[in-house]
């Protein structure tokens, strides 16, 4: 193995601005050192000169006595103690040293922890043995450390001493790091506080509501995409959510799903890509991509979306919390954009799926996420930019005769092994969104509605057409009836009644 220098006391790294002068250490260091071809991780480790221990813009600060020795075995140590595991890290890791040279680092210390952790990574990411014995030792130790980063409960590796609790298979295996505010989501059980509200509500509201609530979240999820679905479209799309978890995913069921999204597909090329895909514009002159996101390559679609699909069955069936899983089955999926149209709202409707299908949304009840989404777009767009924008560097691309692009390196790991931290806490504040303001309001409204219609039909013996005629028309003129209302549609009312019945709208539904 070839002595490298991974240690160096700098200011600046990367272009980033350090909190303070010092020197660089775990994953920072041996990406640097090797010139790894991957994003940074979003939090790096540095060694002050200092005897203060804190944590500011990305980094963690240590002290002196936490430097490792400047070799790559001890700077793997660090990495792993202090900074978790990062999978797409040792993946570009062991694609650089080859077997011979992991072999030598695990000799280091046989039956050590860390030993053990590189040992199984490596047979557990390039799917071959090292030419090593199984070990004999008793005890076991933690893949992961649950004080870092979420994991389950996990199988052991005889082999290894391992328990292996990655959340994940190989083909597909984000990780999210634990944050005080992923912790104070999970340990303030969302879906029970739902439950309990819910059953507060009567059931014709309810049933009302959650229908009104489908057709919301469908047009939701088409305006993300900058689309206006008519009536039906929306409502085709709106009964498939309803449908959502009551089948298992499959290659064939997201093929089938695109079917249902995709209305005219005369422009489309319907089914798994076969070529090349990106977001972003076109330059005006030359009509070649400006990419915002490069999507993976169209051989490695079909077998990533399997391995998706494998994590997902996986974590369904262990007490992993329903909302990271969906944020990390749902956003593989979008990053990875397996389809030329449609990946967005397939995207939202398998968080639909994994939060029905482990239990967190009530069964029947839309949980209508992509209206949070929607109101928290620009947020949504950074989320997504924070996986693509640092990737852009790592894949090499071409475009195409068809001004499409055509990427020329092998991607597949970028989309297997994310950090998708940022991602789930985004989706955790929609879903409490969701829980506190767009369930509520939705089932408020129809409180109200229901008060307005019992007054109007008790009041002006109103039929319920023009009951709802009357209430559209004040919303829509912020409880004031119009002129043209006033001469045409509502003419038979007279300047009194009209006064009362604005001054009831008032009283209903706007001064709650």
């Amino acid at each position: 193995m070839k002595k490298t220098r991974y240690s160096r006391e700098i200011t600046v790294f990367h272009g980033q601005s350090l909190p303070e002068r010092g020197t660089i250490a775990g994953y920072a260091a041996i990406i640097d050192g090797l010139q790894l071809p991957m994003p940074l991780p979003h939090t790096l480790s540095l060694i002050s000169k200092k005897t203060r221990r804190y944590e500011k813009d990305g980094w963690q600060v240590f002290t002196p006595r936490h430097q490792p020795e400047d070799s790559l075995y001890k700077q793997l140590i660090f990495a792993m103690k202090y900074e978790g595991i990062n999978l797409l890290f040792f993946k570009c890791l062991f694609t650089e040293l080859g077997s011979k040279d992991v072999k030598e680092l695990v000799q280091i210390e046989p039956t050590g922890q860390y030993s053990r952790k590189i040992w199984f990574l490596y047979e557990w990411l390039m799917e071959k043995p090292l030419d090593l014995p199984d070990l004999g030792i008793k005890n076991y130790v933690p893949l992961i450390d649950d004080k870092i980063q979420y994991a389950i409960e996990g199988q052991r590796s005889p082999r290894h001493r391992i328990i292996n609790n990655l959340p994940g298979i190989p083909g597909f295996c984000p990780l999210i790091f634990k944050t005080p505010k992923l912790e104070a989501y999970i340990h303030s059980n969302l879906s029970d506080k739902k439950d309990s509200y819910l059953s507060t509500i009567r059931k014709d509201v309810l049933q009302r509501a959650s229908a009104f609530l489908l057709l919301k979240d469908s047009r939701a999820s088409y305006t993300i995409e900058g689309e206006n679905p008519g009536n039906t479209r929306a409502r085709r799309w709106g009964k498939a959510i309803g449908q959502a978890g009551s089948k298992p995913l499959s290659n064939a069921e997201l093929v089938r799903l695109q079917q249902l999204i995709i209305e005219n597909s005369r422009f489309t090329d319907m089914g798994f890509r076969k070529e090349g895909g990106f977001v972003g514009e076109h330059d005006r002159s030359t009509g070649e991509p400006i990419p915002d996101h490069i999507s993976a390559k169209w051989q490695d679609v079909e077998p990533l979306t399997g391995s998706l699909i494998g994590t997902g069955e996986l974590l369904e069936n262990t007490e992993f919390d329903a909302v990271l899983t969906a944020a990390e089955i749902a956003f593989g999926l979008v990053f990875i954009h397996p389809f030329a149209d449609g990946n967005g709202r397939l995207h939202r409707y398998i968080i639909h799926h994994i939060l029905a299908k482990m239990n967190f949304a009530r069964q029947g009840f839309i949980f209508p996420v992509s209206a949070s989404i929607l109101d928290h777009i620009d947020v949504y767009r950074m989320v997504l930019e924070s996986y693509s924008h640092p990737l852009l560097e790592f894949i090499k691309w071409k475009h195409t005769a068809k001004n499409n692009v055509e990427v020329l390196n092998d991607t597949i790991d970028y989309y297997r092994y994310f950090d998708a931290t940022k991602q789930a806490e985004f989706l955790y504040d929609c879903v409490q969104d969701t829980i506190e303001n767009i369930i509520p309001n939705e089932v408020n409204y129809l409180n109200s509605f229901d008060g307005m219609k019992v007054y109007l039909e008790n009041t002006y013996e109103m039929p319920d057409k023009t009951v709802a005629m009357l209430i559209r028309f004040l919303e829509q003129n912020n409880g004031q009836l119009s002129k043209r209302a006033r001469t045409k549609e509502f003419k038979a009312l007279t300047e009194e009644e009209v006064r009362d019945i604005e001054n009831k709208y008032q009283e209903i539904f706007l001064e709650k």
